[in-house]
C-alpha cells in the first residue's frame, strides 16, 4: 500500500522549520503533498501560486514531495488527494492544544484520516513565517531561517 500524507499550512514563507518537517515526512511516507492553504483572515506576502512555486523549487531534490494549493476544508482536500495521513508540525507544547482540536475535527469529518504530530528539531522551534517576514521587512538578515530561493523572492516582494 502506498501511504500518502499531506502537510498543510500557509507557508508564507516556507522556513527551515517547515523544511525539517517536510524532509522527515518524506522519509516516513511514500508521497508527501505540501498543501498550501488560502486563509481568509490572513494577508499573505506571497500569493498561493507563488508559495506553491517556492516550495516546489526548494524541495525539488525530494522526489516524493510535491506542493499544491487548496481552498476548501482540509478533510475534503485530503480526500481529493487520497491521503491517509495529515502531518502537523509542533514547535512548542503551546501548539498542541490547537493542533489537537484540529485533529479531532478532521477525524470527526473523516474517521479514516490519521493525524501525525512531528515536533520540529530544537534548533527551529523559535522560527515562524511571521517572524521571518517581520525581520526581512525591517532589513534584518534571514539566511539562517529560510532557503536562498526564499530570500531572493522575499527581497523582491519587500523592495517593490
Amino acid at each position: 500500500m502506498i501511504t500518502k500524507a499531506i502537510y498543510p499550512g500557509t507557508f508564507d514563507p516556507v522556513t527551515y522549520g517547515h523544511g525539517d518537517i517536510i524532509a522527515r515526512a518524506a522519509k516516513l511516507f511514500d508521497n508527501v503533498t505540501v498543501a498550501v492553504a488560502t486563509h481568509p483572515s490572513k494577508s499573505p506576502v506571497f500569493t498561493q501560486d507563488e508559495r506553491v512555486e517556492l516550495i516546489s523549487q526548494v524541495f525539488s531534490h525530494l522526489d516524493n514531495v510535491s506542493a499544491c494549493g487548496f481552498d476548501c476544508l482540509l478533510a475534503e482536500f485530503a480526500q481529493q488527494c487520497h491521503a491517509q495521513v495529515i502531518i502537523r508540525g509542533l514547535r512548542a507544547v503551546s501548539d498542541f492544544e490547537y493542533e489537537f482540536q484540529l485533529a479531532s475535527m478532521n477525524r470527526a469529518l473523516m474517521p479514516h484520516l490519521e493525524t501525525i504530530f512531528l515536533p520540529t528539531s530544537t534548533k527551529y522551534t523559535y522560527i515562524s513565517s511571521s517572524l521571518v517576514r517581520e525581520v526581512a521587512q525591517l532589513g534584518g538578515e534571514i539566511e539562517q531561517f529560510v532557503d536562498p530561493i526564499v530570500i531572493k523572492a522575499l527581497s523582491t516582494k519587500i523592495n517593490r
